[in-house]
């Protein structure tokens, strides 16, 4: 393994990574992914830096043309998604469909490459015992990635290297600053590449659904008032409601088929349990009993202990020790056990903390 393709994306990270494996002795080359027309990090403003960024390591540069692809495999997949009422999480999705699997195709059958790196926060390591490929969190916590990168099957996994699982974040600036590369200083992307390149997830989805008024209802069905599009609003979301109440209220609902937005209190966000959908098991195989993990509901949120219950059809139900708040059907749910990514999958559904019933309104 001395050749390797790494992702560029124009970032920090993906120059640091791709830095990194030149210094190790590797044979270097650069792909980019044109994903979409427009500003963003992935997109043409991404292009010219990634390719700035051969230019200074004296490798070469392969921007590979998969608009098509994210339209039908991302943008598609969103714009569906919300008009079914539900919050899908396009990066895990764009990771398995998109990103790793065109790319890693790319190098082996383009440019006979065997190996893709990218500048992603995780760990990769093979566990002799199970013969599988196992996803570690990165050391750096704070910029941990794994949660987005479940779904990759193990074929990929065989074949990826993360250059910066090990650093911190401010060491990939210092050794981008030693290499004295351009991008060292390139502020962060904070938001989706369709956010920046839309200015808001608001205005993206408003360019594919007709935004279309309806009822805010409580629990009960009372008409609290109006809103203007169910693809506009998320589960456990409070701002920007518009409606005068004696508590703060949030959403807990959504009706896409009646076009009704369903909100209570704070309690009503609150869920014991969830079911899940296309789990994709890494660490392990699928289980025939149910197992003790720690789950993450979100990326930001901490793994919370369980019980998971694997389902037929590539589906599981998860118990949750303690209640949950804002369990969002089109998330992804991820469980570990300590550092390593057991599995994950797609919300689709979650139970009422009163009545147990299932809740999720669209499945």
């Amino acid at each position: 393994m001395d050749r390797v393709a790494v992702g560029l994306s124009g970032g920090v990270d993906s120059s640091a990574a791709a830095a990194i494996l030149c210094d190790q002795g590797y044979q270097v080359e650069g792909i980019t992914l044109w994903l979409m027309r427009g500003k963003g990090q992935c997109c043409s403003e991404g292009m010219v830096d990634a390719a700035k960024i051969c230019e200074q390591l004296g490798i070469p540069h392969h921007i590979v043309d998969i608009r098509d692809h994210f339209q039908q495999n991302i943008v598609d997949y969103l714009v569906t998604g919300y008009s079914d009422g539900i919050t899908p999480l396009p990066c895990s999705q764009c990771n398995r469909a998109v990103k790793f699997g065109p790319m890693l195709a790319y190098a082996q059958q383009q440019l006979g490459i065997d190996y893709i790196a990218t500048g992603h926060y995780a760990r990769i390591q093979f566990d002799s015992q199970s013969g599988r490929y196992q996803l570690l969190r990165a050391v750096d916590r704070n910029k941990d990635q794994s949660y987005f990168l479940y779904d990759l099957p193990q074929e990929v996994l065989a074949h990826v290297l993360f250059p910066l699982g090990e650093k911190l974040k401010p060491e990939t600036r210092q050794l981008a600053s030693a290499f004295r590369l351009s991008t060292a200083e390139k502020p962060e992307s904070q938001d989706l590449c369709l956010v920046e390149a839309n200015g808001s997830m608001r205005a993206f989805l408003d360019k594919y659904l007709t935004p279309q008024k309806g009822e805010i209802v409580d629990q009960q069905g009372k008409v609290l008032g109006q809103h203007d599009g169910v693809h506009h609003y998320t589960i456990g979301q409070r701002k920007g409601l518009g409606i005068a109440h004696s508590e703060p209220l949030y959403v807990i609902g959504l009706d896409a088929k009646n076009n009704r937005v369903i909100v209570g209190d704070r309690t009503a966000t609150f869920t014991p349990a969830c079911t899940v959908q296309r789990v994709n098991w890494v660490a392990i195989a699928e289980p025939s009993h149910p197992i003790r993990v720690e789950v993450q509901i979100r990326y930001r949120s901490l793994a919370v202990p369980a019980t998971l219950t694997p389902l037929t059809g590539n589906r599981a139900h998860i118990q949750f020790d303690q209640p949950q708040a804002s369990v969002t059907p089109g998330q992804a749910a991820v469980w570990y056990d300590g550092e390593v990514l057991i599995g994950g999958g797609v919300i689709e559904k979650f139970a009422e903390l009163e009545t147990g019933k299932s809740a999720g309104l669209t499945t």
